[in-house]
């Protein structure tokens, strides 16, 4: 079971098609019982979520509709006759889903802590592949038709996911000689943060593996005068250490393309001496072919 949170919130069984849940408060509630289903969510906490800016006079009544809505979206035949996996206990609903359910903002956390370890262990390629999982994951708004306090904390949290995401990717992509995606990934950093140094980190290390030390250079100093206008600070030492890094290193000459050596034996077939006589036609084609040339008379 894949159960998706980013984006339209949905459940997809195995085997069976997609359900996916409408209701904007329905949608939240789901989403918070889900992601604290492991202790359980107070049942005021989960009240003030769906309505953030005031409890209605009726809140009660109308949060246990909603959590019985909840409970039928997340019930499937499995359970069996009278069984559900939402409950509610000493004023908190606890949520049970299947032991192998996947959820997908839970995978992207998993994939990048997995792609962090790849990454300073030295197996690139399998970092780039879990960063890049990492990604995919991620793509979409969460929770894009609600607001309030725990929906921003929870959007914060992902949108660093996704950055870390990004650089990782973006990291891996360069150490693999993969440039064309290890830019791509710290443009979309740079994009997504642009007061983000280790995003600018990415893209001057994407454009220097490329062999472009100018873009890497200017790639600092935008970012330099971002802060600088922006916020009124400098690069950190890290990000200036980077910096002094490409001044020392001399820029790339381009490769100088060395005469081909040509074989005279091989070169002798194409050179016609105008003191023998003229080949006859090759038998290889009735019409002769490259190297033997045909006369344009019978031969006598």
């Amino acid at each position: 079971m894949l159960i998706r949170l980013i984006g339209l919130v949905t459940i997809e069984p195995d085997g069976a098609p997609p359900q996916h849940l409408s209701s904007a408060q329905a949608q939240v509630a789901f989403a918070r019982l889900l992601l604290e289903r492991a202790g359980g969510t107070d049942r005021d906490q989960l009240a003030e979520t769906v309505w953030p800016e005031g409890l209605p006079d009726t809140w009660a009544s109308a949060l246990r509709s909603l959590v019985s809505r909840v409970r039928t979206f997340v019930t499937t035949p499995q359970d069996g006759p009278g069984a559900t996996p939402l409950v509610s206990q000493g004023g908190r609903y606890l949520l049970r889903v299947p032991h192998d359910a996947a959820v997908d903002v839970e995978v992207a956390e998993t994939a990048l802590a997995e792609a962090a370890e790849a990454y300073a262990e030295g197996a690139y390629a399998v970092a780039q592949q879990l960063a890049a999982g990492a990604v995919s994951n991620l793509r979409g708004s969460f929770l894009p038709s609600h607001e309030g306090e725990w929906v921003n904390a929870m959007r914060e949290q992902l949108e660093e996911l996704r950055l870390k995401a990004l650089e990782t990717a973006s990291l891996s992509s360069s150490a693999l000689g993969d440039e064309h995606h290890a830019l791509r990934y710290a443009e979309e950093a740079v994009r997504r943060a642009p007061f983000r140094e280790s995003a600018y980190r990415c893209r001057m290390a994407a454009h220097t593996r490329a062999g472009n030390r100018a873009e890497a250079l200017r790639s600092y100093q935008q970012l330099r005068e971002v802060l600088a206008e922006e916020l009124g600070i400098d690069p950190a030492p890290e990000t200036e250490a980077a910096y002094l890094e490409l001044l020392r290193t001399p820029e790339p000459r381009p490769a100088v393309r060395q005469p081909t050596c040509l074989d005279p034996v091989l070169m002798g077939v194409f050179e016609l001496d105008h003191r023998m006589p003229v080949p006859r036609p090759c038998s290889l084609a009735d019409h002769g072919c490259v190297t033997h040339r045909m006369s344009s008379s019978p031969a006598a």
